[in-house]
Parts: structure tokens; C-alpha cells; sequence
């Protein structure tokens, strides 16, 4: 089932009584989430994640704008009429049922036609219960679950019915790290098995990343940009998306355009087809640094992380708008602790530069020196 949302806005009420000022929540946000895909909700706090969720769900009434399921306006549906399955961030279990009263609760609400028999419903828990692997888990009550069991319960509960639009709702910040790593991948196995459209709202950029078809990226309620993960993370639309994607996060740098090269302070260190410009923006992914020690960026060394695999090269540079930069390299380069200045060549597809004032992306053709 594909969701279609036509210019949906939010606007709540001022805290201030003596203000006529609203707070947009949702900002215009115009979207087609594909049938059977799994889209992550990605943004900081407070950006209008949730909002968008609970306005698909039909838990908040849009200030303006349209929500389809399909080629359904259910807009001014209830949300027990929309066919979704909603799964909370703190669970939402009841910690007198079992799990398979639990499971169970929404089908004993059914009425009329869609009414099942106890015989029907135990059959559609147990299948709900495989599914996330839970069988042997049934007549348990919640406060003797683990936090990655309470968040599977809470997942089958919400599948139990086959709703037409799974909506998650950061149901994986309450664990721990590891446990994070193994449920947001049966999360994916779960919504592969069954093919509904999911959307998964989260904070955690490398969780949406990993799991998702589609990543949608907000800001203070505004859409940024759509698309593939790996596709947005190598072509940023702008600033926020660049900073916001990416762990470390992008280095970014005051530069400016002169004789048909791109400076870094008093480098050149890349070449580029574009107009000069006295003050332009840079970001340079951290796995966009070659190490060289005839390299066209020199930066001061703070310090070398070896993590096995790779090898982290913290380090500053005047021009920087950090603290520090970041560069991700192979553990086969050596980098010596004590040396006082590290110099890098740059991979040309991991650099981006944006607008001074607008941050938009100003696309260029970047290209190596020529030694």
C-alpha cells in the first residue's frame, strides 16, 4: 500500500496564551512513500519526525493537506479505520497480560464481519509470535522480558492484525548498542517477510541508513531530501544533510575559488571549474583524505586513533569550522604519533561545496592537481 502525503502541515498553538504565533510542526511536506518499501524518517529532535508519523496514523488532524492510502483519502479517517500498526518507543505493553494476551488485544476488538473465534486468533498470535521469534516466549509477562523481547511483543502485537501501513516510532532507542544492532536487522528481515510499507522514524543516521530503501531527511519541519541512502550521503543537497549524514561526521573548512583552483587557506587542493569566489564553504568527507607527504592540504597532527581495520588521524587546521578534522585512512598507512604535521591529498567525489549564506550546493567540477 503506498502512502501519499499532499502538502501536509502541523501547526500547534503558541505555549505563550498572549501569542497568536503557531509552531509549525510539518511545513508543507509533500511525499510518496512506494508500496512494500521501508522509508526512515530521519532528522533531529524535534525536526517533525513523529508529527508526520502520528499524522499518517491519524493521532493528530493536519492543519492543511491530505493523506492517501492508495488511492484512498483517509485524511479524516480515525485511526482504527486506517489499518495501521503502530509500535511506541516505550513498548506500550500491558504488564498484567501475557505476551499472548498481549498479541491477541487488538483482535478481540474486531467487530462485526472481521470478528474471529478464539480458535482464529490463537492461530494468528502464534503466526504474529514466529515471525519475530518469540514462540517460546508466550505465557511470559512483560516485567519478565528483556528490552529487546518487550520491543518484539510490541512489534507482533502491531503485525497481528496484517495492517495496510507499519509505523514505527524510534522503537529501538530504549536499547542497548548491541541489542540496537540485532533488532533494527530483524526489523528488516520482518518487513521483508511481509511486505508492508513501513515507515520508521529515528534520530540515528546510521540506523536509518542501514535498514531503509528510502531515507527522507527533515529540518525544523521542512523536508531536505529524498532518496536512496547511499545516494544522499553522496550527493547532498545541502550543508545541514552533508553534516547531518555520516559518521564521524563531514570536516568542514572555509575555502574560496581563485584561478581555477580551490583554496584551502594558502593551498590549492583541488583544481575547479567554476567562477572565483572569495568565501565559499567546503565539506570533505572523512574518508576523503589520501595520506601524501607531498599532499596539497597540510594540517596540524593532534593525534592517531588505530582502530583496527582503520586507522582515525585527528588533526586541525585554521580554516576549519571544527574543532578538529577528522580523516578516516587504511591501517596500512602509517601515520607516526609524534609527527607534527600530517599532509593529505583529496578524493575529488568526497569533496562538496556550498553556498556561503544559502548553504545550498554549488555543483562544480572538481578535479586532482596534476604533479
Amino acid at each position: 500500500m503506498k502512502v501519499i502525503l499532499q502538502s501536509l502541515t502541523k501547526e500547534f498553538p503558541s505555549r505563550n496564551k498572549r501569542s497568536k504565533d503557531v509552531v509549525v510542526a510539518v511545513n508543507d511536506f509533500t511525499f510518496e512513500i512506494p508500496d512494500g518499501k521501508l522509508v526512515g524518517l530521519l532528522g533531529p529532535s524535534g525536526c517533525g519526525k513523529s508529527t508526520t508519523l502520528n499524522l499518517i496514523s491519524g493521532l493528530e488532524k493536519p492543519t492543511r493537506g491530505r493523506v492517501l492510502f492508495g488511492d484512498e483519502d483517509v485524511t479524516d479517517y480515525p485511526p482504527q479505520d486506517r489499518g495501521v500498526g503502530l509500535v511506541f518507543q516505550n513498548y506500550a505493553l500491558y504488564p498484567h497480560m501475557t505476551v499472548f494476551q498481549n498479541i491477541i488485544f487488538p483482535l478481540q476488538n474486531l467487530k462485526g464481519k472481521d470478528k474471529l473465534t478464539k480458535q482464529q486468533m490463537a492461530e494468528k498470535a502464534e503466526e504474529a509470535a514466529k515471525l519475530v521469534q518469540i514462540s517460546e516466549l508466550m505465557e511470559r509477562k512483560p516485567s519478565e522480558l528483556s528490552g529487546g523481547q518487550q520491543q518484539r511483543v510490541a512489534i507482533a502485537r502491531a503485525l497481528v492484525k496484517r495492517p495496510r501501513i507499519l509505523l514505527l516510532d524510534e522503537p529501538l532507542s530504549n536499547l542497548d548498542a548491541r541489542l540496537r544492532l540485532q533488532t533494527r536487522e530483524e526489523l528488516r528481515r520482518i518487513q521483508r517477510e511481509t511486505g508492508i510499507t513501513t515507515v520508521f522514524v529515528t534520530h540515528d543516521q546510521e540506523e536509518a541508513m542501514s535498514i531503509s530503501d528510502m531515507i527522507v531527511v527533515m529540518k525544523e519541519g521542512v523536508l531536505q531530501q529524498i532518496g536512496k541512502p547511499q545516494e544522499v550521503y553522496d550527493d547532498p543537497v545541502n550543508l545541514f544533510v552533508a553534516k547531518f549524514l555520516g559518521t564521524p561526521p563531514i570536516n568542514v573548512f572555509n575555502a574560496s575559488i581563485r584561478d581555477g583552483g580551490l583554496y584551502i587557506g594558502d593551498e590549492r587542493v583541488l583544481n575547479v571549474g567554476a567562477a572565483d569566489s572569495e568565501s565559499i564553504t567546503v565539506g570533505i568527507r572523512p574518508e576523503g583524505f589520501i595520506p601524501n607527504k607531498d599532499g596539497a592540504l597540510t594540517l596540524q597532527l593532534t593525534a592517531v586513533e588505530v582502530m583496527g581495520r582503520d586507522t582515525s588521524v585527528v588533526s586541525v587546521h585554521p580554516e576549519c569550522v571544527g574543532a578538529n578534522v577528522r580523516s578516516i585512512i587504511s591501517a596500512d598507512s602509517r601515520i607516526a604519533n609524534d609527527a607534527h604535521k600530517v599532509r593529505f591529498d583529496l578524493k575529488p567525489e568526497k569533496v562538496f561545496m556550498f553556498d556561503k549564506q544559502t548553504e545550498k550546493r554549488v555543483r562544480v567540477d572538481l578535479k586532482p592537481i596534476g604533479r
